[in-house]
């Protein structure tokens, strides 16, 4: 397994619609692996190809407690209520955040990495990945959703020190 480079904004194949797997064999398994190596090493909760500079449908997930989720050829066919998560980021934007509105619950089917049908019925964080993650797979980013680019929060990962540093800012 690699650490792979992650792909930033602007770079192009963020905004493509991706290709869907035709078969998974072994080259689509070894980057599945390095996939969820380089999620953990950045780190992160999920991870698309694209962000990796591979425009095919495959994303991974690993919401904290729970199994690492890989998902190939990804259709969300629910999606339930809504809510807005507060602080959502992306590892090809790092340092930043914004609020975004996402759907409360959804049903995801596609197929794991051995090829075998899928279904996760989500929600709460892994919700908001798996509808975050295939938003990179059709070539949309998490600030699309919401009014500007220039909405997002400047973000280091320290929520003391931005908490402060926001004060300060605001007391000028």
């Amino acid at each position: 397994m690699a650490v792979l480079p992650i792909v930033r904004v602007p770079q192009p194949v963020l905004r493509v619609k991706t290709k869907k797997v035709r078969k998974i064999d072994a080259s689509i398994k070894k980057l599945i692996d390095d996939m969820i190596e380089t999620m953990h090493d950045a780190p992160g909760v999920g991870l698309a190809a694209p962000q990796v500079g591979v425009s095919l449908r495959i994303c991974v997930i690993h919401v904290p407690g729970d199994d690492v989720v890989t998902l190939v050829n990804p259709e969300i066919v629910r999606r339930t209520g809504e809510r807005v998560c507060p602080g959502e980021g992306c590892l090809s934007l790092p340092g930043y955040k914004g609020d975004v509105p996402r759907a409360e619950k959804v049903v995801v089917k596609g197929l794991n990495r051995e090829g075998r049908p899928v279904r996760y019925h989500a929600e709460e964080l892994f919700a908001e990945a798996i509808e975050h993650e295939l938003d990179h797979l059709d070539g949309k980013l998490y600030f699309d959703y919401i009014g500007s680019i220039d909405d997002l929060t400047p973000y280091t990962g320290h929520e003391a020190e931005d908490e402060e540093e926001g004060a300060a800012l605001g007391s000028e």
